[in-house]
Protein backbone atom coordinates (compact mmCIF):
# COMPACT_ATOMS: atom_id res chain seq x y z
CA UNK A 1 0.00 0.00 0.00
CA UNK A 2 1.17 3.25 -0.84
CA UNK A 3 4.59 1.79 -2.15
CA UNK A 4 5.14 0.24 0.97
CA UNK A 5 5.48 -3.71 1.99
CA UNK A 6 2.64 -4.27 4.84
CA UNK A 7 2.72 -7.21 6.85
CA UNK A 8 0.44 -8.80 8.59
CA UNK A 9 0.21 -11.47 11.52
CA UNK A 10 -2.34 -13.42 11.27
CA UNK A 11 -4.46 -14.98 14.60
CA UNK A 12 -6.60 -18.17 14.95
CA UNK A 13 -9.59 -18.29 17.63
CA UNK A 14 -11.64 -21.62 17.71
CA UNK A 15 -12.14 -21.67 21.95
CA UNK A 16 -16.19 -20.36 21.44
CA UNK A 17 -17.08 -23.56 19.79
CA UNK A 18 -16.67 -21.89 16.32
CA UNK A 19 -15.21 -23.44 13.08
CA UNK A 20 -11.91 -21.92 12.86
CA UNK A 21 -11.66 -17.58 12.82
CA UNK A 22 -8.43 -16.04 11.20
CA UNK A 23 -7.85 -12.31 12.27
CA UNK A 24 -5.59 -9.93 10.56
CA UNK A 25 -3.06 -7.80 12.59
CA UNK A 26 -0.95 -5.01 11.41
CA UNK A 27 0.72 -4.71 14.60
CA UNK A 28 4.13 -5.47 13.75
CA UNK A 29 7.57 -4.10 14.11
CA UNK A 30 7.98 -4.35 10.22
CA UNK A 31 5.26 -1.78 9.85
CA UNK A 32 5.64 1.97 9.73
CA UNK A 33 1.76 2.07 9.91
CA UNK A 34 1.45 -0.55 12.74
CA UNK A 35 -1.99 0.97 14.54
CA UNK A 36 -3.90 0.22 10.81
CA UNK A 37 -6.01 -2.81 12.35
CA UNK A 38 -6.20 -0.58 15.98
CA UNK A 39 -9.86 0.37 15.64
CA UNK A 40 -13.10 -1.25 13.86
CA UNK A 41 -14.09 2.02 11.77
CA UNK A 42 -11.02 4.62 10.05
CA UNK A 43 -11.10 7.70 10.48
CA UNK A 44 -10.44 9.05 7.06
CA UNK A 45 -10.73 7.83 3.64
CA UNK A 46 -6.88 6.39 3.57
CA UNK A 47 -7.14 4.57 7.02
CA UNK A 48 -10.31 3.39 5.90
CA UNK A 49 -8.99 1.67 2.47
CA UNK A 50 -5.91 0.33 3.80
CA UNK A 51 -8.41 -1.75 6.00
CA UNK A 52 -10.56 -2.78 3.24
CA UNK A 53 -7.23 -3.76 1.65
CA UNK A 54 -5.76 -5.93 4.34
CA UNK A 55 -9.22 -7.41 4.68
CA UNK A 56 -9.66 -7.84 0.78
CA UNK A 57 -6.37 -8.67 -0.27
CA UNK A 58 -4.69 -9.54 2.81
CA UNK A 59 -7.74 -12.18 3.22
CA UNK A 60 -7.17 -13.87 0.10
CA UNK A 61 -3.47 -14.05 0.69
CA UNK A 62 -3.85 -15.11 4.29
CA UNK A 63 -5.75 -18.15 2.97
CA UNK A 64 -3.29 -18.65 0.21
CA UNK A 65 -0.55 -19.08 2.64
CA UNK A 66 -2.57 -21.27 5.05
CA UNK A 67 -3.34 -24.08 2.62
CA UNK A 68 -7.15 -23.29 2.53
CA UNK A 69 -9.07 -24.16 -0.63
CA UNK A 70 -11.78 -22.20 -1.14
CA UNK A 71 -15.25 -23.34 -2.55
CA UNK A 72 -16.60 -19.68 -2.28
CA UNK A 73 -15.96 -16.42 -1.15
CA UNK A 74 -19.20 -15.04 0.34
CA UNK A 75 -18.38 -10.77 0.81
CA UNK A 76 -20.52 -9.85 3.42
CA UNK A 77 -21.08 -6.37 3.04
CA UNK A 78 -19.53 -4.26 0.45
CA UNK A 79 -15.83 -4.17 2.51
CA UNK A 80 -14.22 -7.38 1.12
CA UNK A 81 -14.73 -6.10 -2.32
CA UNK A 82 -10.79 -5.89 -2.74
CA UNK A 83 -10.86 -9.35 -2.27
CA UNK A 84 -12.43 -9.94 -6.03
CA UNK A 85 -9.56 -7.70 -7.65
CA UNK A 86 -6.95 -9.66 -5.79
CA UNK A 87 -8.61 -12.88 -7.52
CA UNK A 88 -8.87 -11.18 -10.81
CA UNK A 89 -5.50 -10.29 -10.75
CA UNK A 90 -4.24 -13.49 -10.12
CA UNK A 91 -5.92 -15.15 -13.26
CA UNK A 92 -4.64 -12.04 -15.10
CA UNK A 93 -1.42 -13.17 -14.01
CA UNK A 94 -1.79 -16.69 -14.95
CA UNK A 95 -2.19 -15.17 -18.23
CA UNK A 96 -6.64 -14.27 -18.43
CA UNK A 97 -7.85 -10.98 -19.91
CA UNK A 98 -9.74 -9.09 -17.51
CA UNK A 99 -13.40 -9.80 -18.77
CA UNK A 100 -11.75 -13.85 -18.47
CA UNK A 101 -10.76 -13.25 -15.13
CA UNK A 102 -13.61 -11.65 -13.98
CA UNK A 103 -16.20 -14.56 -15.79
CA UNK A 104 -14.26 -16.92 -13.63
CA UNK A 105 -14.22 -14.60 -10.75
CA UNK A 106 -17.67 -14.08 -10.69
CA UNK A 107 -18.17 -18.01 -10.23
CA UNK A 108 -16.52 -18.30 -7.11
CA UNK A 109 -18.57 -15.08 -5.50
CA UNK A 110 -21.30 -14.60 -3.80
CA UNK A 111 -22.23 -11.17 -1.98
CA UNK A 112 -24.60 -9.97 0.96
CA UNK A 113 -25.88 -6.06 0.69
CA UNK A 114 -26.64 -4.88 4.21
CA UNK A 115 -27.63 -1.16 5.30
CA UNK A 116 -30.24 0.98 2.29
CA UNK A 117 -28.70 4.24 3.59
CA UNK A 118 -26.24 5.60 1.32
CA UNK A 119 -23.76 5.86 4.30
CA UNK A 120 -23.64 2.29 4.43
CA UNK A 121 -22.32 2.30 0.85
CA UNK A 122 -19.14 3.45 0.72
CA UNK A 123 -17.87 5.40 -2.37
CA UNK A 124 -14.38 5.93 -2.75
CA UNK A 125 -12.32 8.55 -5.70
CA UNK A 126 -10.28 6.57 -7.87
CA UNK A 127 -6.67 9.03 -7.60
CA UNK A 128 -7.49 7.53 -3.92
CA UNK A 129 -7.58 4.06 -4.38
CA UNK A 130 -4.57 4.19 -6.90
CA UNK A 131 -2.38 6.01 -4.52
CA UNK A 132 -3.36 3.55 -1.72
CA UNK A 133 -2.20 0.21 -4.05
CA UNK A 134 -5.96 -0.78 -4.36
CA UNK A 135 -5.79 -1.18 -8.48
CA UNK A 136 -3.89 -4.37 -8.46
CA UNK A 137 -2.05 -3.57 -11.42
CA UNK A 138 -5.84 -2.74 -12.96
CA UNK A 139 -6.30 0.24 -15.12
CA UNK A 140 -8.78 2.92 -14.81
CA UNK A 141 -11.33 1.23 -17.43
CA UNK A 142 -11.36 -1.85 -15.76
CA UNK A 143 -11.84 -0.12 -12.13
CA UNK A 144 -14.66 1.83 -13.93
CA UNK A 145 -16.12 -1.22 -15.28
CA UNK A 146 -16.40 -3.24 -12.29
CA UNK A 147 -17.34 -0.06 -10.11
CA UNK A 148 -17.99 3.44 -11.76
CA UNK A 149 -16.13 6.94 -11.01
CA UNK A 150 -15.98 7.52 -8.34
CA UNK A 151 -15.59 3.94 -7.30
CA UNK A 152 -19.11 2.30 -5.56
CA UNK A 153 -18.03 -0.84 -3.59
CA UNK A 154 -21.58 -2.24 -3.91
CA UNK A 155 -21.54 -1.76 -6.75
CA UNK A 156 -18.40 -3.37 -7.44
CA UNK A 157 -19.46 -6.29 -5.41
CA UNK A 158 -22.66 -7.16 -7.08
CA UNK A 159 -20.97 -6.97 -10.58
CA UNK A 160 -18.64 -9.44 -9.37
CA UNK A 161 -20.51 -11.86 -7.59
CA UNK A 162 -22.78 -14.62 -9.02
CA UNK A 163 -25.48 -14.32 -6.87
CA UNK A 164 -26.50 -11.72 -3.94
CA UNK A 165 -28.98 -11.28 -1.52
CA UNK A 166 -30.74 -8.69 0.86
CA UNK A 167 -30.63 -9.61 4.69
CA UNK A 168 -34.74 -9.60 5.32
CA UNK A 169 -37.94 -10.20 2.70
CA UNK A 170 -38.49 -6.40 2.71
CA UNK A 171 -34.77 -5.63 2.70
CA UNK A 172 -35.02 -7.59 -0.83
CA UNK A 173 -37.81 -5.48 -2.68
CA UNK A 174 -35.76 -2.61 -1.03
CA UNK A 175 -32.55 -3.58 -2.28
CA UNK A 176 -33.21 -4.94 -5.88
CA UNK A 177 -35.41 -1.20 -6.22
CA UNK A 178 -32.04 0.80 -4.78
CA UNK A 179 -29.47 -1.15 -7.46
CA UNK A 180 -32.32 -1.52 -10.11
CA UNK A 181 -29.63 1.08 -12.08
CA UNK A 182 -26.66 -1.30 -11.87
CA UNK A 183 -25.88 -3.31 -15.03
CA UNK A 184 -24.45 -6.84 -14.75
CA UNK A 185 -25.76 -7.32 -11.14
CA UNK A 186 -27.34 -10.79 -10.24
CA UNK A 187 -30.76 -10.18 -8.81
CA UNK A 188 -31.11 -9.89 -5.33
CA UNK A 189 -32.40 -12.64 -3.16
CA UNK A 190 -34.10 -12.69 0.42
CA UNK A 191 -32.87 -14.87 3.54
CA UNK A 192 -33.69 -12.73 6.50
CA UNK A 193 -30.77 -12.80 8.83
CA UNK A 194 -31.30 -15.08 12.21
CA UNK A 195 -29.11 -15.68 15.51
CA UNK A 196 -27.85 -18.34 17.50
CA UNK A 197 -30.00 -19.51 20.70
CA UNK A 198 -27.28 -20.50 22.01
CA UNK A 199 -25.41 -17.61 22.38
CA UNK A 200 -28.77 -14.91 22.69
CA UNK A 201 -31.14 -17.60 24.24
CA UNK A 202 -31.36 -18.12 28.41
CA UNK A 203 -31.12 -21.71 29.35
CA UNK A 204 -33.99 -20.84 32.32
CA UNK A 205 -36.64 -19.63 29.51
CA UNK A 206 -35.83 -22.34 26.68
CA UNK A 207 -36.62 -24.31 29.39
CA UNK A 208 -39.12 -23.13 30.95
CA UNK A 209 -40.84 -22.60 27.38
CA UNK A 210 -40.08 -26.09 26.57
CA UNK A 211 -41.44 -27.67 30.02
CA UNK A 212 -44.98 -25.60 29.75
CA UNK A 213 -43.70 -23.61 33.08
CA UNK A 214 -44.90 -20.05 34.13
CA UNK A 215 -42.98 -18.02 32.14
CA UNK A 216 -43.52 -14.75 33.53
CA UNK A 217 -41.80 -16.30 37.01
CA UNK A 218 -38.52 -17.37 35.36
CA UNK A 219 -38.26 -13.72 33.63
CA UNK A 220 -38.67 -11.79 36.46
CA UNK A 221 -35.79 -13.42 37.90
CA UNK A 222 -33.89 -12.77 34.58
CA UNK A 223 -35.38 -9.09 34.95
CA UNK A 224 -33.90 -8.91 38.29
CA UNK A 225 -30.81 -9.46 37.34
CA UNK A 226 -30.85 -6.85 34.29
CA UNK A 227 -32.01 -4.53 37.74
CA UNK A 228 -29.08 -5.46 39.68
CA UNK A 229 -26.50 -5.37 36.72
CA UNK A 230 -27.56 -1.49 35.70
CA UNK A 231 -27.55 -0.65 39.85
CA UNK A 232 -24.07 -1.48 39.61
CA UNK A 233 -22.97 -0.12 36.04
CA UNK A 234 -24.97 3.28 37.19
CA UNK A 235 -25.82 3.57 40.42
CA UNK A 236 -29.77 3.69 39.48
CA UNK A 237 -32.27 1.42 40.76
CA UNK A 238 -35.13 0.12 38.67
CA UNK A 239 -38.11 -1.40 39.83
CA UNK A 240 -38.66 -4.89 39.05
CA UNK A 241 -42.56 -4.32 38.92
CA UNK A 242 -42.48 -1.68 36.50
CA UNK A 243 -42.82 -1.93 32.69
CA UNK A 244 -38.99 -2.33 31.37
CA UNK A 245 -38.33 -1.03 27.91
CA UNK A 246 -35.11 -2.13 26.44
CA UNK A 247 -33.57 0.24 22.87
CA UNK A 248 -30.09 -1.00 22.63
CA UNK A 249 -28.45 -0.90 18.35
CA UNK A 250 -26.39 1.67 16.85
CA UNK A 251 -26.98 5.23 17.25
CA UNK A 252 -27.30 5.82 13.74
CA UNK A 253 -30.08 9.15 13.07
CA UNK A 254 -32.98 6.71 10.92
CA UNK A 255 -32.97 4.36 13.72
CA UNK A 256 -34.26 7.96 15.59
CA UNK A 257 -33.34 6.57 19.17
CA UNK A 258 -34.65 9.52 21.05
CA UNK A 259 -38.27 9.19 19.03
CA UNK A 260 -40.04 8.38 22.58
CA UNK A 261 -39.10 11.53 23.49
CA UNK A 262 -41.01 13.66 20.60
CA UNK A 263 -44.03 14.63 22.91
CA UNK A 264 -42.10 15.01 26.44
CA UNK A 265 -45.10 16.64 27.61
CA UNK A 266 -47.10 13.43 27.05
CA UNK A 267 -44.59 10.76 28.23
CA UNK A 268 -43.24 12.80 30.88
CA UNK A 269 -45.92 11.84 33.31
CA UNK A 270 -45.21 7.56 33.04
CA UNK A 271 -41.25 8.43 33.37
CA UNK A 272 -41.74 10.86 36.82
CA UNK A 273 -43.93 7.70 37.79
CA UNK A 274 -42.06 5.21 36.52
CA UNK A 275 -44.71 3.30 35.03
CA UNK A 276 -42.42 3.35 32.02
CA UNK A 277 -38.83 2.92 32.47
CA UNK A 278 -36.28 2.62 29.77
CA UNK A 279 -32.97 1.54 29.14
CA UNK A 280 -30.92 2.62 26.52
CA UNK A 281 -27.23 1.34 25.35
CA UNK A 282 -25.36 1.87 21.93
CA UNK A 283 -22.65 3.74 20.17
CA UNK A 284 -22.39 6.08 17.31
CA UNK A 285 -19.72 5.34 14.45
CA UNK A 286 -16.67 7.93 15.23
CA UNK A 287 -17.38 9.96 12.78
CA UNK A 288 -20.95 10.50 13.10
CA UNK A 289 -21.83 13.31 14.93
CA UNK A 290 -25.75 13.58 14.40
CA UNK A 291 -25.87 10.55 15.98
CA UNK A 292 -23.51 11.19 18.84
CA UNK A 293 -26.28 14.00 19.26
CA UNK A 294 -28.77 11.56 19.78
CA UNK A 295 -26.55 9.71 22.40
CA UNK A 296 -26.28 13.42 24.21
CA UNK A 297 -29.85 13.90 24.05
CA UNK A 298 -30.89 10.64 25.55
CA UNK A 299 -28.43 11.02 28.11
CA UNK A 300 -29.54 14.61 29.25
CA UNK A 301 -33.21 12.76 29.73
CA UNK A 302 -31.50 10.21 31.72
CA UNK A 303 -30.54 12.99 34.31
CA UNK A 304 -33.77 15.01 34.20
CA UNK A 305 -35.47 11.30 34.87
CA UNK A 306 -32.72 9.39 37.18
CA UNK A 307 -35.13 6.85 38.42
CA UNK A 308 -36.55 5.49 35.31
CA UNK A 309 -34.48 6.75 32.29
CA UNK A 310 -30.58 4.84 32.05
CA UNK A 311 -28.13 5.28 29.49
CA UNK A 312 -25.73 2.14 29.92
CA UNK A 313 -22.08 3.07 28.22
CA UNK A 314 -19.81 1.14 26.64
CA UNK A 315 -22.17 -1.08 25.16
CA UNK A 316 -20.85 -4.78 23.95
CA UNK A 317 -22.39 -8.23 23.66
CA UNK A 318 -22.85 -8.51 27.63
CA UNK A 319 -25.02 -5.44 27.94
CA UNK A 320 -26.97 -7.05 24.41
CA UNK A 321 -27.68 -10.18 26.07
CA UNK A 322 -29.22 -8.77 29.43
CA UNK A 323 -30.56 -6.25 27.66
CA UNK A 324 -32.50 -8.62 25.12
CA UNK A 325 -32.65 -11.47 28.16
CA UNK A 326 -34.38 -8.70 31.12
CA UNK A 327 -36.65 -6.29 29.57
CA UNK A 328 -39.96 -6.82 29.19
CA UNK A 329 -40.32 -4.71 25.63
CA UNK A 330 -38.04 -4.38 22.92
CA UNK A 331 -38.79 -1.04 21.38
CA UNK A 332 -37.59 -0.13 17.39
CA UNK A 333 -38.45 2.74 15.42
CA UNK A 334 -36.27 3.02 12.09
CA UNK A 335 -37.63 4.76 9.38
CA UNK A 336 -38.85 2.09 6.83
CA UNK A 337 -37.43 0.75 4.74
CA UNK A 338 -33.64 1.66 5.96
CA UNK A 339 -33.29 -0.75 8.24
CA UNK A 340 -32.19 -3.57 6.50
CA UNK A 341 -32.70 -6.58 9.22
CA UNK A 342 -32.11 -5.80 12.67
CA UNK A 343 -31.34 -8.63 14.77
CA UNK A 344 -31.25 -7.62 18.43
CA UNK A 345 -35.24 -7.74 18.30
CA UNK A 346 -34.68 -11.55 17.63
CA UNK A 347 -32.59 -12.27 20.32
CA UNK A 348 -35.40 -10.23 22.70
CA UNK A 349 -38.50 -12.18 21.22
CA UNK A 350 -36.73 -15.45 21.75
CA UNK A 351 -36.26 -14.41 25.34
CA UNK A 352 -40.31 -13.89 25.51
CA UNK A 353 -39.38 -10.08 25.35
CA UNK A 354 -42.37 -8.36 23.97
CA UNK A 355 -41.26 -6.30 20.29
CA UNK A 356 -42.97 -3.45 20.15
CA UNK A 357 -41.55 -1.89 16.40
CA UNK A 358 -42.43 -0.32 13.07
CA UNK A 359 -43.20 -3.09 10.18
CA UNK A 360 -39.45 -2.77 8.80
CA UNK A 361 -36.38 -4.89 8.65
CA UNK A 362 -37.03 -8.78 9.74
CA UNK A 363 -40.68 -7.85 12.17
CA UNK A 364 -42.79 -7.36 8.93
CA UNK A 365 -42.10 -11.44 8.93
CA UNK A 366 -42.91 -11.98 12.61
CA UNK A 367 -45.46 -9.86 13.46
CA UNK A 368 -48.63 -11.17 14.77
CA UNK A 369 -50.24 -7.69 16.03
CA UNK A 370 -51.46 -8.31 19.67
CA UNK A 371 -50.72 -12.08 19.77
CA UNK A 372 -46.93 -12.04 19.61
CA UNK A 373 -46.02 -8.47 20.15
CA UNK A 374 -46.93 -5.18 18.46
CA UNK A 375 -46.23 -2.81 15.32
CA UNK A 376 -46.97 0.73 14.81
CA UNK A 377 -46.93 3.09 11.94
CA UNK A 378 -48.83 0.70 10.18
CA UNK A 379 -45.85 0.45 7.27
CA UNK A 380 -45.79 3.58 6.29
CA UNK A 381 -41.84 5.38 5.33
CA UNK A 382 -40.07 7.50 3.75
CA UNK A 383 -41.70 7.32 0.51
CA UNK A 384 -45.26 8.27 2.13
CA UNK A 385 -44.43 11.49 3.07
CA UNK A 386 -42.81 14.82 1.95
CA UNK A 387 -40.86 15.16 4.81
CA UNK A 388 -38.68 13.04 7.11
CA UNK A 389 -39.95 15.59 9.80
CA UNK A 390 -43.77 14.49 8.77
CA UNK A 391 -42.73 11.00 8.44
CA UNK A 392 -41.26 11.38 12.30
CA UNK A 393 -44.19 12.86 14.18
CA UNK A 394 -46.93 10.37 12.35
CA UNK A 395 -44.76 7.78 13.97
CA UNK A 396 -44.17 9.00 17.12
CA UNK A 397 -48.10 9.87 17.18
CA UNK A 398 -48.44 5.88 16.35
CA UNK A 399 -45.89 4.71 19.33
CA UNK A 400 -47.64 6.54 21.69
CA UNK A 401 -50.96 5.02 20.80
CA UNK A 402 -49.73 1.38 20.64
CA UNK A 403 -47.24 1.55 23.59
CA UNK A 404 -50.09 3.63 25.97
CA UNK A 405 -53.24 2.38 24.96
CA UNK A 406 -51.94 -1.18 24.30
CA UNK A 407 -49.03 -2.42 25.90
CA UNK A 408 -48.96 -0.64 29.12
CA UNK A 409 -52.36 -1.88 29.59
CA UNK A 410 -51.63 -5.19 28.68
CA UNK A 411 -48.78 -5.32 31.29
CA UNK A 412 -50.53 -3.65 34.09
CA UNK A 413 -53.71 -4.93 33.87
CA UNK A 414 -53.40 -8.67 31.82
CA UNK A 415 -50.80 -10.57 32.82
CA UNK A 416 -52.39 -13.89 31.61
CA UNK A 417 -52.26 -12.11 28.36
CA UNK A 418 -48.95 -10.68 28.77
CA UNK A 419 -48.07 -15.00 29.57
CA UNK A 420 -49.79 -15.77 26.72
CA UNK A 421 -47.76 -13.42 24.48
CA UNK A 422 -44.30 -14.08 25.47
CA UNK A 423 -44.75 -17.37 24.64
CA UNK A 424 -46.09 -17.22 20.99
CA UNK A 425 -43.42 -14.83 20.52
CA UNK A 426 -41.00 -17.46 21.43
CA UNK A 427 -43.15 -20.16 19.70
CA UNK A 428 -42.85 -17.91 16.73
CA UNK A 429 -39.55 -17.31 16.52
CA UNK A 430 -36.56 -19.65 17.97
CA UNK A 431 -36.61 -21.18 14.88
CA UNK A 432 -37.52 -19.15 12.16
CA UNK A 433 -35.27 -16.33 12.90
CA UNK A 434 -32.23 -18.75 14.33
CA UNK A 435 -28.63 -18.56 12.68
CA UNK A 436 -28.96 -22.41 12.13
CA UNK A 437 -32.19 -22.26 9.20
CA UNK A 438 -30.43 -18.75 8.17
CA UNK A 439 -26.92 -20.66 7.21
CA UNK A 440 -28.82 -23.61 5.38
CA UNK A 441 -30.35 -21.14 3.65
CA UNK A 442 -27.23 -19.43 2.46
CA UNK A 443 -25.95 -23.39 2.08
CA UNK A 444 -29.16 -24.17 -0.15
CA UNK A 445 -29.89 -21.03 -2.42
CA UNK A 446 -26.81 -19.49 -2.67
CA UNK A 447 -23.61 -21.71 -2.29
CA UNK A 448 -24.60 -24.88 -4.55
CA UNK A 449 -24.40 -23.72 -7.77
CA UNK A 450 -28.20 -24.76 -9.41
Amino acid sequence: MRDRKVWLKVWKCEKFGNIPLYLLDADLDENSDRLLTAQLYGWFAEERVAQEIILGVGGVRALRELGIDVDVYHFNDNHPVFAGLELIREKMEEGMSFNEALEKTREEIVFTTHTPVPAGNEVHPHRLLEYMGAYLHLDYWQMKKLGGDPFNMTVAALRMARIANGVAQLHKETANEMWSFVEGRPEILGITNGVHNGTWQDARIRKAYEEGEDLLKVHQEIKKELIAFVEKRTGVKLDADKLLIGFSRRAAPYKRSNLIFTDEKLIAPYLESGKIQIIFAGKAHPNDYTGKGIIADIVSYAKKYPNSVVFLENYDMEIGAMLTRGCDIWLNNPRRPQEASGTSGMKATMNGVLNCSILDGWWPEACNHGVNGWQFGDGKGVDDFETLEELDAHDAKCLYDVLLKEVVPTYYENKAKWAEMMRESIKSTQEKFSAARMVKEYYDLMYIKK
